[in-house]
């Protein structure tokens, strides 16, 4: 977790526990690398980890909005779909869609928001990162999810200590609700996200990232 947050933190506030779900997903991996394995997943949350023996691929699906679909389909944090989403499937309509082959980069992919299972200072519905591990890509959609940012009247925000005791992001403002938002604050917000993960992009940190909010969308 440390070893894969410290490049982040140059300039910004980040804790190892950025990357804990990623983390998880990057162990349990390890145990497909083996004769006989052409291909594996580890779902942590919505915070996978991939193993791809040459010639293999996945398929994932996108959703940014997981309260908007059915109970029988939650999985809290989920943000990606890592099982060969070729169809949209039970889970409803997909917000998009992408394929890791083994000749790219990525064995990581993580999704951060505020609507998720942790807490975020951003008011993104999610942002899914491609990196070359899981807890690579979990720190970095933290980063850019919290990048994603305006100061629209109406959004809600509390410290995060006050939220939960043990909070690593201590007295922190987090967002607690986002209201409607113009199409202005919406552009404004994800032109920032994106210009983190751009950079993060540049610095080779990350393959690709898609930012999500309100129905609006940014790809870097």
């Amino acid at each position: 977790m440390a070893v894969a947050c410290d490049p982040f933190a140059e300039d910004v506030f980040i804790t190892p526990m950025a990357a804990v779900a990623g983390a998880v997903a990057d162990e349990l991996i390890g145990v497909f690398h083996r004769s006989g394995v052409c291909r594996a997943s580890i779902n942590n949350g919505g915070d996978i980890a991939l193993y791809l023996a040459p010639g293999a691929s996945y398929t994932v699906g996108v959703w940014s909005r997981i309260d908007k679909l059915p109970q029988r389909d939650r999985t809290p944090g989920d943000g990606a779909l890592g099982d060969d989403a070729s169809s949209d499937g039970a889970r409803g309509a997909l917000d998009g869609r992408f394929v890791v082959d083994e000749s790219m980069p990525v064995r990581g992919i993580a999704t951060s928001g505020w609507r998720g299972r942790s807490f975020s200072l951003g008011i993104a519905d999610s942002v899914t990162v491609l990196a070359r591990t899981a807890a690579q890509a979990d720190a970095a959609a933290t980063l850019i999810a919290n990048a994603v940012n305006c100061d629209a009247a109406g959004i809600v925000r509390a410290p995060a200590s006050k939220l939960k005791d043990d909070s690593d992001l201590g007295n922190r403002l987090v967002t607690v609700d986002v209201p409607a938002l113009t199409a202005a604050s919406k552009a404004a917000a994800l032109r920032r996200g994106r210009l983190q993960a751009e950079e993060l992009r540049e610095r080779r940190l990350i393959h690709a990232a898609a930012l999500f909010l309100q129905g609006a969308v940014e790809v870097a």
